[in-house]
């Protein structure tokens, strides 16, 4: 994986330990073990991320830190993903949760209206809650162990792929392979 792009994108753990609303949880932020770009941690900081990102609960980022500490994993990595639902595509990743749901519960899914309003929401999130946080819970589930098997497997790639051009150019330079 390239570990200089991500670490080109990552806030630095002293800037976040000085910011005055992070100030309270220092201790806990510069944990060294939450900052390190490894196979290991990155796969499972994308897992407990995508994870947390599929649930329909308020204070996502929260939970994806605390599953961050508690796994060891990527602190920034983990709570960056969560913004994968973000106001423009939370309605479509939840609308698409709920009728997971409602597969697995062989239940019919309701229709969207023509008029789409937050008061019809209101009025049928008690029916469809349950559907909902099943459907959720599932695609969490399956989306977090296909990332984490997935930057693995890509990771593991991108360093065969590194071997291989390395051992290349020492051939080249000692003269045992012709250069094409």
């Amino acid at each position: 994986m390239p570990r200089r792009l991500l670490q080109r994108y990552m806030p630095h753990p002293e800037t976040l330990k000085r910011n005055r609303s992070l100030r309270f949880m220092s201790h806990w932020i510069g944990s060294p073990s939450l900052w390190v770009l490894s196979r290991r941690g990155v796969a499972n900081a994308f897992m407990v991320g995508l994870f947390s990102a599929l649930l329909p609960i308020p204070f996502q980022m929260v939970v994806a830190a605390f599953g961050a500490w508690l796994l060891r994993c990527n602190l920034p990595l983990s709570v960056g993903l969560v913004w994968i639902t973000n106001p423009l595509t939370m309605p479509l990743i939840f609308y698409g949760n709920y009728r997971l749901g409602a597969w697995l519960l062989d239940t019919p899914a309701r229709e969207v209206p023509d008029q789409l309003s937050t008061r019809w929401v209101a009025e049928q999130l008690l029916e469809i809650l349950p559907t909902l946080a099943l459907g959720s819970l599932v695609a969490a589930v399956a989306v977090g162990l296909v990332a984490n098997l997935g930057v693995r497997l890509l990771w593991r790639w991108h360093v065969v792929r590194s071997w291989k051009r390395r051992r290349h150019h020492r051939r080249r330079r000692r003269g045992d392979e012709p250069s094409a």
